[in-house]
């Protein structure tokens, strides 16, 4: 199995949730237009000026990502 990374994109502010769902839209239509092999995004508010959006993407993908999208960060995604 090979590691899943989780690029992050951090969005703060009274409008961070709103922005971090719309931000997900397009993380979505990028995935279907490079044909990713996994269908992971999603977007997670941690307070009322914080909030992320997200997608996974298999380790030997991450680099072509990242250098795509510029994420703010990443981590190794661990399957709940």
């Amino acid at each position: 199995m090979s590691k899943k990374i989780k690029l992050i994109w951090d969005f703060r502010g009274p409008a961070s949730e709103k922005t971090a769902k719309h931000h997900e839209i397009h993380l979505k239509e990028f995935l279907e237009i490079e044909k990713l092999r996994l269908n992971i995004t999603g977007h997670q508010s941690f307070n009322d000026m914080h909030s992320i959006a997200f997608i996974v993407v298999e380790e030997s993908e991450m680099i072509k990502v990242r250098d795509v999208l510029k994420p703010h960060r990443g981590e190794i995604y661990f399957m709940e």
